[in-house]
């Protein structure tokens, strides 16, 4: 650890014993502090975890759980500068909720939680989703953007056009503008290929002249033989793998035995292709039951609130599943699971579900 790593520690515990001496009226004797912020469990008549919810606090109500969970705690404390509305709408999903305080200079005040969130209407661009699905990618569309994937991996993507854009564009080439929008530079859009914002703009400048079809062609068949059962380990077999399980699940929904599925949006906007988030899809049970299922790969202690805020944001009266390979199924996850409101099913997926993925579906 270095120097400046252990000062940030240090400091990040100081914090939460001075937050929860004012807030709380207690005194912590032993503060683990970490680089995300620091956490503690109060001892007394009825122990309590406290957390504080520095760096990323918009995931640190798994981790407050989980200790509660593994200390036998009933009631727990976040403390956070920011997205503590986040923190307390995910809470609000719990039967014992942790209270959420959002931090006040030395002190803090319950937090408000922010209201279910809403989802953008995408742009009306027939012609450019047509040409996508022409390229033979998938369509998904999250939050108003409209994006073409090959087994979970973005590699177009449907963005606003610079007014410049408007009278050098023409044919069919990389970045056509929709011929609906053309005449409004506000509402003209345009088809932008790669994986990630800045492999867009490098592909843009080194194949501005490539027609559009052809260059999402070279760049899918390049991102399936990647993504494909025996691949060696690459950059694009990395990236997105609950993406990459989603699709799966997506083809072969009885694997969580669900009758039919389709991509959905998390509940709040993704970073980009190498953002690790968990991947959310809406459908239905073999018996027409609603459904939401929420997929992740890897250990990760905030897929829980995460999962039970994308319901709220898709259909609150959906039933949930966590889907997730089986090494990952934590039994920490399984008793969060069942502290819901409406608890979620934990589905386990076979851990070599990548050999079960076809590169050509």
């Amino acid at each position: 650890m270095t120097l400046e790593a252990d000062r940030i520690q240090a400091l990040h515990a100081a914090k939460l014993r001075a937050l929860a001496r004012s807030v709380l009226g207690v005194e912590l004797a032993e503060v683990s502090g970490t680089d995300d912020g620091a956490l503690a469990v109060a001892a007394g008549a009825e122990p309590a975890v406290v957390c504080l919810a520095q760096e990323r606090p918009h995931r640190a109500l798994g981790g407050a759980l989980a200790l509660a969970i593994r200390s036998g705690c009933d009631a727990a404390h976040v403390f956070a500068d920011d997205h503590s509305g986040l923190l307390a709408r995910r809470a609000a999903c719990f039967t014992q909720p942790p209270a959420v305080w959002q931090i006040r200079g030395d002190s803090a005040v319950p937090a408000e939680p922010l209201p279910r969130p809403t989802e953008p209407v995408p742009p009306r661009v027939p012609e450019l989703v047509s040409l996508l699905a022409g390229a033979g990618v998938e369509i998904a569309v999250e939050h108003g953007v409209i994006t073409g994937e090959v087994v979970g991996l973005e590699v177009a993507r449907i963005v606003p056009a610079a007014p410049a854009a408007l009278a050098s564009s023409g044919g069919t080439r990389t970045g056509d503008i929709d011929p609906h929008d053309r005449d409004d530079p506000a509402t003209a859009w345009r088809i932008e290929v790669g994986v990630g914002a800045h492999d867009r703009e490098a592909f843009g400048l080194l194949h501005a002249d490539e027609p559009t079809a052809e260059a999402i062609g070279r760049v899918a068949e390049t991102v399936r033989t990647h993504r494909s059962p025996g691949a060696s380990p690459h950059p694009l077999n990395r990236m997105g793998a609950a993406r990459w399980l989603r699709s799966l699940l997506i083809r072969q929904p009885e694997l969580v035995d669900a009758g039919r599925l389709r991509a959905a949006s998390p509940p709040v906007p993704r970073g980009g292709p190498k953002d690790p988030s968990p991947a959310v899809a809406y459908g239905l049970t073999p018996d027409g039951r609603r459904l939401v299922v929420v997929v992740c790969v890897g250990i990760d202690l905030d897929v829980v609130p995460f999962a039970a805020d994308a319901r709220l944001f898709l259909d609150p009266d959906a039933e949930l599943t966590v889907a997730l390979p089986r090494r990952d199924a934590h039994e920490v996850v399984r008793a969060m699971a069942a502290r819901l409101d409406s608890p979620a099913e934990i589905v386990e997926i076979d851990d070599g579900w990548r050999t079960l993925s076809s590169s050509g579906s």
